[in-house]
């Protein structure tokens, strides 16, 4: 395993992760507003067409009838909540490894790399929980025509009105089991094909854009291939009307399950996985292009 070019830093991880979240939502926000319409389109009726048939149907639907701006929906949720959102998962994982080192040169492991990525997802569900279910009422509602909500704040205070902050924090448990297995999976993923991607007698620090895009995105779709389950319960949950699942998440897994068999837990895997590569290449290009600045403005910190 190739060595790590220098000390680990939590604290640059932090502001380079914010940088990299910022390139993830405008790369692959689109991709996400048709997940979402996928994972949460109602059975349809005996003899009725489904709303959207695929992936594809989705795109050209949402595209026809709302334009470019349809498929931005809810962004500004994410976009307010991604920056740190990011610079929390980078700095937990950065915090992650930095704990299981006993000195500063180690070279962790690739079970140890797991299990810092994983703390990363404990960092950042506080965050992502309440930008999530936020962001997938906004994509729900622009899909049935409603006009409950005006926009990310009025959700907001809408939520908060009706419930307080447990309506705004619906689905934080599914959040959790979502991120911390896929986050571990993640970060593993990213530092292995990092790893192998180093010509010999080389660092990683000198990896070229094109493996870094490469890693990045693979990174991604490994993270993906973990978290989809754990996704559709969490945008059902989130977007059900209150009171519909009084047992949680295991009332949305029992109602899947009877009603469209197991392959609906992998509704809009097509979507998750055309999405997953480039918008994790252009976050973890971004994290790296960050890091190398500040390494470059600020050594020590």
């Amino acid at each position: 395993m190739a060595k790590q070019p220098q000390p680990i830093s939590p604290l640059k991880n932090f502001f380079a992760g914010g940088f990299g979240g910022v390139c993830l939502v405008f790369v692959g926000h689109p991709l996400d507003t048709i997940k979402v319409r996928l994972q949460t389109q109602p059975k349809p009726q005996p003899g009725q067409a489904p709303l959207y048939s695929g992936t594809f149907d989705c795109f050209r639907k949402t595209l026809v009838g709302e334009g470019v701006r349809g498929l931005y929906r809810g962004m500004a949720a994410p976009i307010i909540g991604v920056t740190p959102m990011f610079a929390v998962c980078f700095f937990g994982f950065g915090l992650g490894k930095r704990l299981q080192q006993r000195k500063p040169d180690d070279v962790l492991t690739y079970p140890q790399l797991f299990a810092a990525g994983m703390l990363s997802g404990v960092f950042t569900t506080v965050i992502m929980a309440p930008g999530e279910r936020i962001k997938c009422l906004l994509q729900i509602q622009a899909a049935t025509g409603e006009t409950k909500y005006s926009g990310s704040l009025d959700c907001a205070k809408q939520l908060y009105r009706e419930a307080g902050i447990r309506g705004v924090y619906k689905g934080t448990v599914l959040t959790l089991m979502r991120d911390v297995p896929a986050s571990g999976m993640y970060f593993m993923t990213y530092e292995w094909l990092k790893n192998i991607l180093t010509p010999e007698g080389k660092s990683v620090s000198d990896l070229s854009v094109p493996r870094i895009l490469f890693a990045g995105g693979l990174a991604g779709i490994f993270n993906w291939a973990v978290a989809i389950p754990p996704d559709v319960l969490k945008s059902r949950f989130q977007t059900a009307p209150a009171g519909k699942y009084p047992n949680g998440f295991r009332d949305v897994l029992r109602e899947l399950i009877r009603e469209e068999g197991v392959a609906s837990l992998y509704k809009g895997f097509t979507a998750v996985m055309i999405r997953a590569f480039p918008a994790n290449a252009a976050c973890f290009l971004g994290f790296e292009v960050a890091m190398k600045f500040l390494n470059w403005v600020a050594p020590g910190l």
